[in-house]
């Protein structure tokens, strides 16, 4: 490959800005994209990270990562954003297998921290998938579970944690985690973190690690909140942008209006016509247990996944799942940003979510990684003004679909007209007052 002495990072970033702002044809990026960036030897990783990469069946790198890898092996701090399904962990994940190999083993020098406890699991199996020659440890520490089996994993020395903000602290406060060595920390789903209230906690873990650090921050969106923390944890930092946070293009949408006595009904009838593997979303845990119990009930093959659930029993729901041997998985928002099974063919809100954000995140679990995936909602007139809100932050205009027996219209009511408030023109201004002056009432006595 020539670059004619530019830097494979400078050449991407040439090619994104001229494609975002210059109006390029999708046929000239996608000619030079490709010359330049045919596959993961323009990072010149080590053999026994290339093995990973060739053994996890990855050929070209994603847009993510083909922006991401090279400042992030240059040890620049990094802000990520793109949208779910396009590759973020291997993004992180490559550069710093990339950068512990030459080091000391068995001194815990990379944390990841992550919301959620599938999420850490999925990260963790990541690092074992693509890192299997390299011969340097993973551990996940996270709540829900006995602390003696982390615990006594740390003690054994591990090169890299994935955790969960909560138990972190709890280890740390019980002198059994030393993040003094820490070299590289990676905040994944920053977004999420501050949705379930552990800013404090991820706070509290920076003042622990070392000052000299790399630090990379990922997430699929970015509140204002979240802007505020990337200027007191990022140095500098290398900002790469993917899709305006917006949901993957491989992903179409369709709308179901339905009256709310109708939602199971036509989720059975939707669920008959899918041909792969199912994700159904609900607003609570206890209408997931509920649901999946009909279903099950039903004759369909049907897991969930949700709070109320140990450790083993989410385990075992996912392992199901993932391994194709049940078809459908009733699921909260917990799962949305966990669950990483290329097989999943189709999403369904049977409830929406509650910030058009979550809507991003659901569906991000199909369409993964350039495949195709349907999202459908079951839309009742009360969701109505939630799904205009994540009309305009898709950019577009979903479609109205009727399902035979249930055809029921959505009334799209006007915004109401601002309220005027009407004075009488022949009322009198009232006079200023005096600074200490009290009001007076005229005596009924007087005169």
């Amino acid at each position: 490959m020539v670059y004619y002495g530019v830097s494979p990072c400078i050449w991407i970033n040439f090619i994104h800005l001229l494609h975002r702002r210059a109006g390029v044809l999708p046929w000239l990026k996608f000619c030079l994209y490709k010359e330049h960036f045919v596959n993961f030897d323009t990072f010149n990783f080590h053999p026994q990270i290339k093995a990973g990469i060739h053994a996890a069946g990855y050929t070209t790198p994603t847009p993510i990562q083909a922006q991401a890898i090279p400042p992030v092996i240059q040890r620049r701090d990094l802000l990520g954003l793109a949208q779910t399904g396009t590759g973020k962990t291997a993004a992180f994940v490559l550069p710093i297998l990339q950068r512990l190999l030459p080091g000391r083993r068995g001194t815990l020098r990379a944390l990841i921290l992550s919301p959620t406890r599938e999420l850490a699991e999925q990260t963790h199996q990541s690092i074992r998938a693509l890192g299997r020659q390299t011969g340097l440890h993973s551990l996940t520490v996270y709540g829900g579970v006995r602390s003696g089996p982390q615990i006594k994993g740390l003690r054994a020395g591990v090169d890299i944690v994935v955790a969960c903000p909560g138990r972190l602290l709890d280890l740390m406060g019980q002198r059994h985690i030393d993040l003094s060595q820490v070299e590289v920390v990676v905040l994944d789903e920053a977004d999420r973190m501050f949705d379930m209230g552990f800013l404090p906690d991820v706070r509290r873990v920076f003042a622990a690690l070392p000052a000299s650090r790399q630090t990379l921050l990922f997430s699929a969106t970015m509140p204002s909140e979240i802007r505020g923390l990337t200027a007191e944890i990022l140095r500098r930092p290398v900002t790469v942008e993917i899709g305006e946070s917006r949901p993957v293009e491989t992903v179409s949408h369709v709308i179901y209006p339905a009256l709310p006595d109708h939602k199971t009904d036509m989720l059975l009838d939707l669920l008959n016509q899918a041909d792969g593997q199912v994700l159904v979303f609900t607003r609570t845990k206890r209408r997931a247990e509920k649901l999946a119990r009909q279903l099950v009930k039903a004759g369909l093959s049907t897991t969930s996944l949700q709070g109320d659930l140990s450790q083993g029993q989410r385990q075992a729901a996912m392992n199901g799942f993932r391994s194709g041997r049940v078809k459908i998985m009733v699921a909260t928002d917990i799962a949305a940003r966990g669950i990483d099974v290329l097989g999943i063919s189709h999403v369904i809100n049977y409830d929406l979510p509650d910030t058009a954000d979550a809507y991003t995140h659901r569906i991000g679990r199909t369409g993964r990684m350039t495949r195709t995936g349907q999202a459908l909602s079951l839309v009742t007139q009360d969701d109505l003004p939630m799904m205009r809100t994540i009309e305009r932050l898709i950019g577009q205009s979903i479609e109205r679909r009727q399902l035979p027996g249930f055809e029921f219209t959505l009334v799209e009511r006007p915004p109401s007209p601002p309220r005027r408030v009407y004075t009488s023109p022949y009322r009198k201004p009232r006079r200023p007052r005096a600074p200490g002056q009290r009001s007076i009432k005229p005596s009924l006595a007087a005169g």
